[in-house]
């Protein structure tokens, strides 16, 4: 969220969800990838342009998940063959027992999955976040309203200053202003 340039980024503001869409699109298609989109109710056709399609949760998940189904596994290995050897029955333990460890794996599996997408999820949104460069920009309370805004990021590769504040201008918006950090 920091920017070198003492900016988070330019703001334009949009009369109606259909031009907020036709500038997300246009936006997109100019090569840009670090914005975001506000506006009063969601609209689907702009989250589809201004989300990355990776956030990276899906993998977090599948690695806390395997992280606990081995965990699982492990410990209850270890107490069955390593540390306590018990013949019980008549039958030694083998290996062969492992269906028996079946459910704690699964269990602790999915335990540590949904860890994962929980404190994954907060850190990737960087949450708890109680305030947001965006609240900075002009007229942006109505963002919750009746206002529709698109923010390019001064973090994204493509952006200059002048640039972007010129090209948002060309989108036809309402207002363009500069997003102090």
């Amino acid at each position: 969220m920091q920017a070198s340039n003492g900016i988070y980024g330019v703001m334009a503001e949009f009369d109606s969800p259909n031009a907020l869409i036709e500038a997300s699109k246009k936006a997109r298609e100019a090569g840009y990838r670090k914005m975001d989109a506000y506006s009063p109710f969601p609209i689907e056709e702009v989250s589809h342009e201004v989300m990355p399609g990776d956030t990276g949760v899906p993998r977090i998940v599948l690695i806390c998940g395997l992280i606990g189904a081995s965990t699982g596994f492990i410990t209850q290995y270890i107490g069955e063959f390593i540390d306590y050897t018990y013949i019980i029955g008549g039958r030694p333990n083998n290996i062969t027992n492992w269906a028996s460890m079946i459910p704690i794996t699964f269990e602790l599996g999915i335990l540590f999955a949904a860890f994962g997408a929980v404190f994954g999820m907060l850190a990737l949104n960087g949450l708890p976040m109680p305030y947001h460069p965006v609240f900075n920009a002009p007229r942006f309370e109505r963002a919750s309203q009746d206002a529709f805004f698109l923010c390019i990021e001064s973090a994204d590769p493509l952006f200059d200053r002048g640039r972007t504040s010129q090209f948002l201008r060309g989108l036809n918006p309402l207002q363009v202003s500069e997003v102090a950090n």
